[in-house]
């Protein structure tokens, strides 16, 4: 009998050995020896704003999934089970827990990424009310030196300093969308040592805009690789030229960090926002479809300027 339990720390190998190889086999990688994929049981078991589940009989493991909580938008993944136990009923068991979970915090707005060519995926979420939306293309562009932009680095504040601009973070999120709050999310990246926060600020020193970014091959970017975790910047006039200058500071960041490049994910929805990141380089790496829940565009929809990735 398959029986879904939080997941424990002692299953960590194991879940991320079947996070590796379900993925590995899904993308037909022939050498799944030589195939990186991030370490996401590692990055997100444990963290204050996230939620794990281990789907087990007889004592095996046998999948996994994570709920994460952005305050009133919640999303999970990386769903995974054993390759051998596709279509065995079992990822339906491990939908249903973060569902659940979704509905103990009070989410308002919950979503995923997943494959948009494979109805298989879009059919399965779909069972749980959630709906296909607009393509996340996932993008990316060389690192490059920093610019002109007045940016700084969460990093290198004090506690108080740090303490003030997540107050901050969370003031210009509100704008986006009613209760969304990444503090949970910048607290895990500091803790953990996974990255440094990007800090854009305006001509009387106001937060205009910030990213959360992970860096290299310990944290979920890879190596070498910058990755924008969630971006975004304040709504209204100059929002545009904001998040161009943006785009700019994650790309001086991981210069200045010795990455090769920067990665970030955009909702298409989110127009004006994909068509600045094409006209500044970056180039789609793969692309996938943003599910919601309930079927209405959250912050993803036209004149906000947000960088994310829910996978």
């Amino acid at each position: 009998m398959v029986t879904v339990r939080p997941l424990a720390e002692s299953d960590l190998p194991e879940a991320q050995r079947i996070i590796h190889r379900a993925f590995g086999t899904f993308f037909g990688v022939p050498d799944l020896d030589k195939f990186w994929f991030p370490r996401y049981a590692y990055t997100r078991f444990g963290a204050e704003n996230v939620a794990a589940f281990a789907a087990e009989r007889d004592g095996a493991l046998l999948g996994s999934n994570f709920a994460t909580r952005w305050g009133s938008v919640g999303f999970f993944g990386p769903l995974s089970t054993r390759p051998d136990l596709w279509d065995a009923g079992i990822g339906q068991r491990l939908v249903a827990a973060v569902s659940d979970k979704f509905e103990s915090w009070g989410i308002r707005h919950a979503g995923l990424f997943t494959f948009a060519q494979s109805a298989k995926h879009v059919g399965l979420y779909g069972k749980f009310g959630f709906h296909p939306r607009f393509l996340t293309a996932i993008m990316a562009k060389p690192a490059q030196p920093a610019g002109t932009s007045k940016w700084s680095r969460y990093s290198e504040l004090s506690e108080s300093e740090r303490a003030d601009v997540e107050s901050a973070t969370r003031e210009l999120t509100e704008q986006l969308y009613d209760g969304l709050d990444l503090r949970g999310e910048i607290r895990t990246l500091t803790a953990r040592k996974l990255g440094d926060m990007v800090l854009l600020w305006d001509g009387d020193s106001k937060l205009a805009g910030f990213a959360i970014c992970h860096l290299g091959p310990e944290s979920e970017a890879g190596d070498g690789i910058c990755f924008v975790k969630f971006g975004a910047v304040r709504p209204g006039s100059g929002a545009q030229d904001c998040f161009t200058a943006l785009l700019d500071a994650c790309a001086a960041l991981a210069f200045a960090s010795g990455m090769t490049t920067v990665v970030a994910g955009i909702n298409t929805a989110r127009e004006e926002a994909y068509r600045a990141m094409l006209a500044r380089g970056f180039r789609t790496q793969i692309q996938g479809v943003a599910m919601h829940r309930p079927n209405e565009p959250g912050y993803s929809r036209p004149g906000l300027f947000v960088l994310d990735d829910w996978r």
